[in-house]
């Protein structure tokens, strides 16, 4: 793997931030769709003997590691998304770093993982986005360049114990809007399977989570569904989340209300915990309670919430023969402000009330 020194500042970060600031990639990036193409660096950092090492660019996006590496025989991973995108001003930013440092602190520590210190995570972000600006779309174009920052055990573990060696990558790649054609309602089912274990892994942000959501997620499209809304493990009377984001409902009175598990089985979705500040800067009230699957047709509106695509609107929730309908011909009002009011500050078209995008100088 070729790497490229923190100190070789001039060749690594300044000068592709310097050109690609005023040059950037010959792309359509109307056209983009979400999927992973190469970029000009990634950042690496490895840990070894107790410690973090240095850390650095690289323009090598393959990854070597031995067979008996912890990551492929007990999941030891965890990881991140964020965004960078260029303002209305033309400045490129990303929205919170700082929460998904600590998110992936927080789940590095369930698994027995060194975390990877906070504020060496968002200076890595900052790092990798400099180096890549040529990349980042934009503004008006409607893409983004997306940021993954993952971890996950290199050394070798062959009994059932955490490793002692691990790496720290973040890859960047350009992605175009998450649905094609716009906003638009969509249909979840209620599996018959559980997304995580009471008391389990649910509330981190880990692979093998998102593993076992693949299967019942196959069949959730093969049936017609964008996704499964997934109730808590141990009594499946409560609302829990879909395979891939957080749910949020509106009561008839305009104001939200956000499911909340008892065992700790819900990951805490950065943009979820944004859309609840804008809501209340809004003058909603907002209830973060436990939900019943059994009340959520006295709610006028649904929505799933992520990084993704902020909200995706949910138009129906069927669970064999009980169907609740919001409606699939248009997103409701109370989510559409919430979207336009996020994506705004976002933008910089809304004031940043709360100091939440993060500029990243590229010059």
């Amino acid at each position: 793997m070729t790497c490229v020194p923190i100190g070789s500042i001039g060749d690594a970060r300044r000068r592709p931030a310097r050109r690609s600031s005023m040059e950037k990639k010959d792309i359509d990036w109307g056209s983009l769709g979400f999927a992973y193409q190469h970029t000009d660096y990634s950042y690496v950092c490895n840990y070894k003997d107790g410690e973090w090492g240095e850390g650095e660019l690289t323009p090598d996006h393959s990854i070597v590691m031995s067979e008996c590496a912890g990551l492929l025989h007990y999941c030891q991973e965890v990881f991140e998304g964020l965004k960078a995108y260029t303002t209305e001003a033309g400045d490129i930013v990303c929205f919170r770093p700082d929460m998904n440092a600590e998110r992936m602190y927080d789940s590095a520590q369930r698994l027995c993982m060194p975390p990877f210190p906070k504020d060496r995570f968002v200076d890595a972000v900052e790092q990798v986005v400099k180096a890549n600006a040529a990349w980042v779309p934009p503004f008006g174009s409607g893409a983004t360049l997306y940021i993954r920052p993952f971890m996950f055990a290199t050394g070798d573990v062959i009994g059932v114990k955490p490793a002692d060696e691990y790496q720290f990558r973040i890859l960047v790649t350009p992605v175009g809007p998450y649905y094609k054609g716009g906003v638009k309602p969509v249909k979840l089912q209620v599996p018959e399977f559980d997304r995580a274990a009471p008391h389990g892994t649910g509330n981190i942000k880990a692979g093998l989570n998102y593993a076992m959501s693949l299967y019942p997620s196959v069949l959730a499209h093969q049936a017609g569904y964008a996704d499964n809304l997934f109730l808590d493990p141990q009594t499946r009377t409560y609302v829990e989340e879909t395979g891939g984001a957080n749910v949020m409902f509106v009561k008839p009175d305009g104001n939200l209300v956000v499911p909340q598990s008892f065992t700790d089985s819900i990951l805490p979705s950065i943009t979820r915990r944004s859309l609840v500040q804008v809501a209340e800067d809004l003058g909603l009230e907002v209830e973060q309670r436990p939900v019943k699957f059994d009340e959520i047709d006295q709610f006028v509106e649904c929505g799933m919430c992520g990084t993704a695509a902020v909200i995706s609107p949910v138009g129906e929730i069927d669970y064999g023969e009980k169907k609740v309908v919001y409606g699939m011909e248009h997103v409701g009002p109370v989510m559409q402000k919430l979207r336009e009011t996020l994506t705004g500050i976002q933008s910089g078209a809304v004031e940043d009330k709360h100091n939440w995008v993060h500029k990243i100088d590229v010059e």
